[in-house]
């Protein structure tokens, strides 16, 4: 079990930073949802070279790996409860990092969720 959270816990920081990077991307790129075709076409194209898009693509590779590596010998009822971990760290980076105002009660609903998690591990450490 230790190894399962040991993985997850990379697995899920590779992913979260990996989102933070696409969103920086992203922003830089515009709001492609004002955009005509040709418009977003070109912004795919500008996307490309993106180093923030590039490395946030690695990153979430990364992750998918570790996550694949973790199914191979875990159950799926104990490891996917832990990728909701990855809630706790996405919040923790968008408010610090990109300087997002996640409000109380989100981080009271991130805290049951973290409770929650906790209580399928332990369940799975007695079987």
């Amino acid at each position: 079990m230790l190894k399962t959270l040991v993985v997850m816990l990379v697995a899920i920081t590779a992913g979260a930073v990996g989102d933070i990077f696409l969103t920086l991307g992203m922003k830089s790129t515009g709001d492609i949802s004002a955009m005509g075709l040709r418009q977003i076409i070109e912004t795919v194209f500008k996307a490309l070279s993106n180093w923030r898009l590039i490395l946030g693509t690695a990153l979430q590779a990364v992750y998918f790996g570790l996550w694949l590596a973790v199914l191979s010998w875990e159950d799926l009822s104990v490891a996917l409860p832990l990728q909701a971990l990855s809630y706790l760290v996405v919040a923790f980076l968008a408010q610090w990092y990109l300087g997002e105002q996640v409000s109380g009660i989100r981080w009271a609903g991130i805290c049951l969720i973290c409770v929650g998690v906790a209580l399928v591990t332990r369940s799975s450490v007695n079987y």
